[in-house]
């Protein structure tokens, strides 16, 4: 629908006693808010045959003025909902009419066939949305539910601005009609992923990310031409690592004032992270790039989307999120462009086989021209071991490094990797293979585990069994222990009984995992285990390659020669990208068949090989950018 017919067709559908009071976009959708209580409460058929005709998503509130007060609505909601589901906290968005409602079981919230939800809606007028409690406490997820229930006026008329720029935006696709992607980091590279998508009337930013490892050149090309903040669309983020999201707030900074796109669990955790990564530039004395106040800016203009749930983004792209494979909420980007004139498919990081945590990346798709895809483990020789042989190689080593009374220092990503090993040692606990002993999950970790108990929807069916079903959450077990302190950390380190401690950052490149190194590697009888991506220049890199001695900063500033005694494990094969396989069979796989692969996200040598190995395989185009190239793609 353009030029802004879409509002005034949905109200000459709508019937003379449907009393509709305001008429307002959220974003792509469309909100009507009724004074007819009987109308708000039986117009599903009425609502449901607009929305085919208009083929937009359109959703009915009442009026607030008619709304039950929010104490009694509390009281009535407490009468209403089961015990047994444990109520958490409520917020009532009154401008919005909605009540969103808290709770460790939310299944028994919303009833049989939405039946306990419905009863709510009935007696209080409010639209009952039910969030999850996480079961782990988050201050993190109560204070971003917090910020955006505070700024919830500020976000009905935010979101009421970019639906009339997306409806009223007038366009036409003619001869003259363009698609172009620019290169702003991570085309033959890994880090600071940012690309600029462009047609004659959109501009979107696909990821923005940091490299955190590079002391110059840590941040995407924004000094561009073809980049004008003032001029940008929308940002829509695939997932939550620093490399795809640490820059995003500098946007704000910068004064974008438009939406962030991206599922609900990339936006909590992308949140911990960006604020984890300026209290670590602080502790070294140096100023961060941005502050807190631009992350309540990117948190306030958030826009949170499911899996598979289409919307348009501009008046000439629309998209939608696939999952990925990589980390909880990570997604494949999906964009249809010019109202189907092209199908463009950003993998972001992907991971196409099952993980303890996640299914796989999914290939299927209605329609497919173009793929940009990762190529983190594109070389040859990039052949990882599976998980099976992984998962035990693991365990071996756990098991002869606690036998011999030593700790385990488990350097991890902490969006991911970390979640994926704690599901690993909990089955091989449960299941007695590894014998009882301490696992302390330090800081950040912890954080982030939190956060996934609030979203199990988004992990494999076995995981949400145990969950659901069985009611028995893995990420709970009575085995972890929360490491929140130094001083913890300083006992832990002192002690002499053998343990495993799982701690960030996964390349000892910042963060409490740095620390337990600088302690624990001068005595034989420990170990380190890295089950993740050592990029080139990181401490980790460099003990993974085996040298004897590396210099550490301490936790006071000054640098520190220690010496690495203790042994050096790698398992490539738990990581949560592809290897080249997966990466060949992926493509391969991909149904339609694309006519064009963009290869980026890899060192310069493995970019270069696996898009000619698709090419000679696929026989499509391949193209391996390099930064700062823009490359027509229609």
């Amino acid at each position: 629908m353009k030029n802004g017919d879409v509002l005034e067709q949905v109200k000459e559908e709508l019937p003379s006693e449907a009393n509709i009071s305001d008429v307002f976009y959220e974003g792509a959708n469309i909100v009507l808010y009724t004074k007819n209580k009987e109308f708000f409460l039986d117009s599903k058929d009425i609502i449901r045959n607009i929305v085919n005709k208009v083929k937009k998503r359109i959703e009915l509130r009442m009026d607030p003025a008619m709304l039950v007060p929010p104490d009694e609505t509390q009281d009535l909601i407490n009468e209403i909902v089961p015990e047994d589901a444990i109520l958490g906290d409520a917020w009532f968005d009154y401008k919005r009419s909605i009540a969103f409602i808290e709770a460790e079981k939310p299944g028994l919230v919303i009833g049989k066939e939405g039946e306990i939800m419905n009863k709510i809606r009935e007696r209080t007028l409010w639209v009952p949305k039910i969030r999850r409690s996480p079961v782990l406490e988050s201050n993190l997820i109560n204070t971003i539910r917090q910020t955006l229930f505070q700024n919830s006026e500020y976000r009905r008329n935010f979101m009421n601005q970019i639906g009339k720029k997306i409806y009223n935006t007038k366009w036409k696709r003619d001869s003259d009609y363009w698609i172009r992607i620019s290169c702003l980091g991570s085309a033959r590279e890994v880090g600071r992923s940012c690309f600029l998508l462009q047609t004659p009337i959109s501009n979107v930013l696909i990821d923005c990310g940091i490299d955190v490892a590079a002391r110059e050149g840590a941040f995407p090309y924004f000094n561009i031409p073809e980049f004008d903040i003032n001029k940008l669309d929308a940002v829509v983020i695939s997932h939550a690592h620093l490399d795809h999201s640490g820059a995003l707030p500098l946007l704000f900074k910068y004064g974008y004032k438009g939406p962030v796109y991206c599922t609900e669990p990339t936006r909590d955790i992308m949140t911990l992270l960006q604020l984890d990564y300026i209290d670590v530039i602080q502790r070294t004395g140096e100023q961060p790039e941005y502050t807190s106040r631009e992350i309540k800016e990117m948190i306030k203009n958030s826009i949170s989307l499911e899996f598979d749930e289409v919307t348009d983004i501009t008046a000439d792209v629309r998209l939608t999120l696939h999952n990925s494979g990589h980390v909880l909420g990570s997604s494949m980007l999906h964009f249809n462009i010019g109202e189907g004139y092209h199908n463009f498919l950003y993998t972001g990081d992907f991971k196409y086989s099952p993980t303890k945590l996640l299914e796989p990346a999914i290939t299927k798709f209605q329609r497919l021209e173009t793929v940009m895809m990762e190529s983190t483990y594109g070389a040859k020789n990039d052949v990882l071991p599976t998980r099976e042989e992984c998962e035990k190689d693991l365990i071996n080593n756990l098991k002869e490094t606690i036998s011999n009374k030593g700790k385990v220092l488990i350097p991890v990503l902490g969006v991911g990797r970390a979640q994926d090993v704690m599901l690993i040692i909990e089955e091989a606990v449960r299941k007695k293979i590894i014998p009882d002993v301490d696992i302390y999950v330090d800081g950040m970790v912890w954080d982030v585990t939190a956060i996934h108990t609030a979203y199990p929807e988004f992990m494999n069916s076995n995981v949400k069994k145990q969950i659901f079903n069985q009611d028995s959450n893995p990420f709970a077990s009575k085995i972890f222990k929360k490491v929140g302190s130094q001083k913890e950390r300083d006992e832990l380190i002192h002690n002499k009984k053998p343990c495993i401690i799982i701690a960030t950052s996964g390349m000892l490149t910042g963060g409490s995992s740095v620390y337990y190194f600088q302690n624990l590697t001068p005595n034989k009888k420990n170990k380190i285990i890295f089950v993740s991506y050592q990029a080139e220049g990181t401490l980790g890199r460099r003990v993974q390659r085996g040298e004897n001695q590396v210099a550490v900063e301490t936790l006071k500033g000054k640098t520190e020669r220690v010496e690495i005694n203790s042994s050096v494990h790698s398992i490539d094969g738990l990581s949560g990208h592809s290897d080249r396989k997966q990466l060949m069979n992926f493509i391969k796989r991909l149904n339609p068949k694309p006519r064009k692969v963009m290869v980026m996200h890899g060192e310069n040598s493995k970019c270069l090989d696996l898009a000619s190995s698709i090419h000679k395989f696929m026989r499509v185009e391949t193209v391996a950018p390099r930064n700062l190239d823009a490359i027509k793609i229609r």
